[in-house]
């Protein structure tokens, strides 16, 4: 099958009839659910741009495994260049969006499991990787969306999946057979998963041999026996359902995560890439979140173009714009922003090949990509909160801007410069309010902190990859200490 269009992926999603369940019920129509159907829109963007000639090298590369021209979001990347033109696409999808498209998790699942997959066959004699390469041959034939799911409830943190009170804080394996395997579990914070053909699962931490069941990587459709997802509350979120776009800020697009719960999937043994396997389930993890952490430097940087773009609009509506120290703060806003970018930039072109033949990103430079994500969308956010002004949090609601009576009185008194309607002024500022601190929040400010691992976990990685003990032998040679 060639690239689907936007409209063949979302009647695809709507075919699953996935179990889905929010506020207490299960959602008849997942597809149509006016709080889900952003997070529809903005995956149907990756498919959309796909099939846009301008955006063509971006969006596009011809398949390692098949020779076919296919989404890159189902690619394992060939060269630096690859991994370079990632960051560069997930920048622009987070400009078109401004929200999270939630392909990326995925694709960095892809490219983990790939390699280690043919590391694992190398020391156990395992057909892993060949049960990968038919997986990945089938995803990308059909262009489908794959929901990469590693993050466990975990239970007690400073205990082993194997030593948990309740052994399925852990996604395990609770029976073995001829034909595949039985798990049980769940995955927690799964990024589009309710608009996802498959779920690629991998184990959540480094493990031991006592922890032998918790040691599991697989791929099976998402609307699976056994499967369903309870859908994650957003900020603002039902303001979706009052049937305006004002007050939404970004009406269009948005991101979700939800919980998935696998409550005894089979698994069949061509869908298996890691089983019990202990020893080699931390360099999946630490790969996995090594690809993951590189992409923040391209989609935060995106969405934080449009979060720039609308304070300096609202800067204008408010006539503050030729301000110096407005002017200023811009100033600053990109400086961060371009900082992340640069970092996602330099750990994709400092890329090497893997003995699989995929390129793997610089690991150091990518855990310094993503512990500065945890801080500079903050201040950007908080920047662009100050050149806003206090009523991006105290306008009236849509409902009282379009009433007859009071509409006028806002109208009036909200209106900023001269031949600038109130509307526009309103829109910019829930606008700026959606990024910062409304649903779209999820995917930049609060997700920027903790997706791809807590601030510590990339602190543990610099430490490891930092080479401490070169650095200090290069200042005893220079000061001439023997």
């Amino acid at each position: 099958m060639p690239l689907m269009t936007k409209e063949q992926y979302i009647e695809s999603i709507r075919k699953l009839k996935l179990k889905v369940y929010m506020f207490g019920k299960l959602v008849e129509n997942p597809v149509d659910d006016p709080i889900i159907r952003p997070s529809l829109n903005s995956v149907a963007m990756t498919y959309e741009l796909a099939l846009d000639p301008m955006y063509e090298d971006l969006m596009t590369v011809k398949s390692s495994l098949n020779g076919e021209k296919i989404n890159r979001f189902t690619h394992v990347h060939q060269s630096a260049d690859d991994l370079v033109k990632k960051i560069k696409m997930l920048r622009l999808l987070g400009q078109k969006t401004a929200a999270c498209f939630q392909r990326c998790v995925g694709m960095d699942a892809f490219n983990a499991v790939f390699s280690t997959t043919y590391e694992v066959d190398e020391v156990y004699n395992t057909r892993y990787h060949e049960n990968f390469k038919n997986f990945l041959q089938y995803v990308q034939e059909n262009d489908l969306t794959v929901d990469g799911a590693m993050t466990d409830p975990k239970g007690n943190r400073g205990l082993a999946p194997s030593k948990q009170a309740d052994p399925d804080l852990f996604l395990r394996v609770v029976e073995r057979r001829e034909d595949g395997i039985v798990v049980r579990g769940a995955k927690a914070h799964q990024t589009g998963i309710v608009n996802s053909h498959e779920v690629l699962v991998m184990p959540t931490i480094a493990m031991g041999p006592e922890d032998k069941d918790w040691a599991v990587s697989f791929a099976v459709p998402t609307n699976s026996e056994g499967i369903f997802m309870i859908y994650g509350r957003q900020s603002c979120d039902t303001r979706k359902l009052e049937g305006g776009d004002i007050d939404v800020g970004n009406k269009t697009f948005g991101g979700h995560e939800a919980l998935v719960v696998f409550d005894d999937v089979f698994v069949p043994n061509d869908r298996i890439f890691l089983n019990g396997e202990t020893d080699l389930s931390g360099i999946l993890v630490e790969r996995f979140a090594g690809y993951h952490r590189q992409s923040y430097g391209g989609c935060k940087v995106g969405v934080g173009d449009v979060l720039i773009g609308a304070a300096a609009v609202a800067a204008e509506y408010n006539g503050a714009d030729k301000a110096s120290h407005i002017k200023d703060k811009l100033i600053e806003m990109t400086h961060l922003n371009e900082t992340l970018y640069c970092c996602g930039i330099a750990c994709s072109s400092e890329g090497h090949e893997t003995k699989a033949g995929n390129y793997q990103i610089d690991l150091l430079l990518a855990n310094v990509c993503k512990q500065n994500v945890t801080r500079f969308p903050y201040e950007i956010a908080r920047i662009a909160e100050d050149i806003a002004g206090g009523l991006m949090v105290t306008m009236p609601s849509e409902a009282d801007f379009k009433d007859p009576t009071l509409g006028k009185y806002i109208d009036k008194y909200f209106r900023g410069v001269d031949g600038t309607p109130t509307e526009h002024r309103l829109r910019i500022l829930r606008l700026i309010e959606n990024i910062t601190l409304g649903s779209a929040a999820v995917g930049y400010r609060t997700e920027s902190l903790h997706g791809a691992g807590s601030p510590q976990a990339q602190r543990v990685m610099i430490a490891r990859q930092g080479n401490l003990k070169h650095k200090k032998q290069l200042a005893k040679k220079i000061a001439g200490i023997n």
